[in-house]
């Protein structure tokens, strides 16, 4: 491994276990990215390098972490992860490559989706999603970032680096915040995250693929004070007139400032989307 104050930096060509590193994909503020291969089948993976170097507790921690997300079954909307290992203290993951990159690079950007394109989108991570929520598992972290395509039109849920079992989020959640902050929900910025929030930070992606921007955007203390004065988002139809009248209560219910004002599941706050966006119209 580079000697280097960031252990999380490694050369092309370093060796972490059976994989070998070739370029770098990305970074965010908890991990890098890179693209590598798996020497004896000649695959090729993505594997996520942490920020941190994990004290024993940390790394037992992590383990756990890791049995848990392993225990989830095979989904097509779900990434794969294929391995969890040290390279010292530093911990990285394993998992499937997804070569047309992540919804941000795709539609960043001020960009809108057409609302049959973000439905189908939408159907595909509320899936995923759902499945996650049935193991009794929250992601926290759900965001465009984290939402990649394999091929064409195919999401992948991605990014299970700081879910966690809903006992295990909330033992951390008094400790550090995790999450971007523009599509976090109001409790997780209380240290109080749940599966209602991973149902308002999709609806803050849907949200954005319609209009081509968060409802709220400002920096960690600024969300934190709109959501502590309980402002009121704007209406998706004052950036986009177009969008149908319907999806405005749809999207007031999943972004409720209370989780239990939230739909009850979010394949519920999905397949009411698809009605307000497409079904609705059809009818008329």
């Amino acid at each position: 491994m580079k000697e280097s104050p960031d252990e999380s930096e490694l050369e092309p060509g370093t060796r972490l276990g059976n994989y070998v590193l070739i370029r770098r994909l990305g970074e965010g503020g908890m991990a890098r990215v890179y693209l590598a291969r798996q020497i004896y089948i000649e695959r090729l993976v993505a594997i996520k390098v942490l920020r941190l170097r994990a004290s024993a507790h940390e790394a037992e921690e992590l383990r756990r972490e890791a049995s848990l997300l392993a225990r989830l079954p095979a989904h097509p909307h779900i990434i794969q992860v294929y391995e969890f290992g040290f390279a010292g203290p530093v911990p990285y993951l394993v998992m499937e490559y997804a070569p047309y990159g992540s919804m941000r690079s795709y539609c960043g950007g001020g960009v809108c989706l057409l609302p049959g394109e973000a439905c189908r989108y939408l159907r595909q991570a509320a899936a995923a999603l759902q499945t996650v929520h049935h193991y009794g598992l929250v992601h926290q972290d759900v965001k465009p970032d984290n939402l990649l395509l394999v091929k064409p039109n195919h999401l992948l849920l991605s990014d299970f680096g700081i879910a966690a079992s809903l006992r295990l989020a909330r033992l951390r959640a008094t400790h550090t915040l995790v999450g971007t902050a523009a599509y976090m929900a109001p409790e997780q910025f209380e240290g109080r995250p749940s599966i209602a929030s991973d149902q308002y930070a999709l609806a803050v992606v849907l949200y954005e693929w319609l209009c081509g921007t968060p409802p709220l955007v400002g920096s960690f203390l600024e969300l934190q004070q709109l959501h502590q004065r309980r402002v009121t988002l704007p209406s998706p139809r004052e950036h986009v007139p177009t969008l149908p009248p319907a999806i405005e209560p749809v999207l007031a219910r999943a972004l409720a400032h209370e989780p239990h004002r939230r739909y009850p599941s979010i394949w519920d706050f999905a397949r009411a989307c698809e009605w307000a966006l497409l079904e609705r119209r059809k009818r008329l």
